[in-house]
């Protein structure tokens, strides 16, 4: 065989070796990046604590919060809403002194421009329009402002002086720990019970059946102030009911001293079922 006919078959032959050297090697990501997920920290901020630690926390803080607020609903405030601006009578009239001291301004710099010797000549130079001349301020427009920021004023005083005679109102859930609001609502319970059993209606003998939530709300004198079904039973006889065996019970006990000093209206909320032994029991 001719030596270049060899060299040459040699030479394809290394080629097509190396080729397939190189065509058999396969990369591969590892195994900890084609697992990585993406992983994201929920890091919000409180204004409170709780002494014990939350067994499912439901996100980080600088501080254990082991649930707060007047409801027992899993809720987060939160609002995608910018803040939006308060506006107060009177501030038309700062604007409008603010607007003519600006305006003040302008003319007084067009003026010394005009007097200042290296002003170019009128068809050279670009002016942007003037602004229109503003409206100049009466004394009954002062007057106007004046008595409107006066009524504000006196409004804002009188919904603070409304504010603080306003009842202190305590609200008790169904696990409290304090002592005298618990045993006043026990009280209340078995007074409620007594009354109840006494008064048990009689279109539900027999027939009806089921639990409701009432809510009240009792002066410190034990006057009552508000009955009202919070929960329905599904039966309007046993709703009716429990309405007007709470008026029945009442007035209820004043409260303690000790209750007095703290607030002047207990407001709560409780279940009461009407069994089908025809009994009537309160939680």
């Amino acid at each position: 065989m001719d030596p270049k006919q060899r060299s040459l078959n040699l030479a394809i032959g290394a080629s097509l070796v190396f080729h397939a050297v190189v065509l058999s090697i396969h990369f591969k990501f590892p195994d900890a990046l084609s697992n990585a997920k993406e992983r994201a920290l929920d890091v919000i901020l409180v204004n409170s604590k709780s002494a014990t630690r939350p067994s499912e926390a439901q996100a980080k803080a600088q501080a254990n919060l082991d649930g707060g607020g007047n409801t027992d609903e899993n809720r987060r405030a939160a609002t995608p809403l910018p803040v939006s601006a308060q506006t107060k009578s009177g501030d038309e009239l700062v604007e409008k002194r603010r607007r003519v001291a600006e305006l003040e301004a302008q003319a007084q710099q067009l003026l010394t421009q005009q007097k200042s010797p290296k002003t170019v000549t009128a068809t050279t130079q670009r002016f942007e329009p003037a602004p229109p001349a503003p409206q100049a301020l009466s004394g009954l427009d002062l007057a106007n402002s004046r008595h409107a920021i006066l009524q504000l004023q006196g409004q804002v005083e009188r919904q603070v002086e409304e504010y603080n005679k306003r009842p202190r109102k305590k609200f008790i859930g169904a696990r409290t720990e304090e002592y005298k609001p618990a045993q006043y609502i026990e009280d209340w319970r078995q007074k409620i019970e007594r009354i109840g059993n006494i008064n048990y209606p009689a279109a539900a003998k027999g027939r009806l059946s089921g639990s409701l939530i009432v809510y009240v709300e009792i002066k410190a004198d034990g006057e009552l102030v508000t009955a009202e079904i919070q929960r329905s039973s599904g039966h309007k006889v046993l709703d009716d009911a429990a309405l007007r065996i709470v008026r029945m019970s009442a007035p209820f006990g004043a409260f303690p001293a000790e209750m007095r000093q703290q607030f002047d209206i207990l407001a709560f909320a409780r279940s009461w079922t009407f069994t089908s032994a025809d009994t009537l029991r309160a939680e």
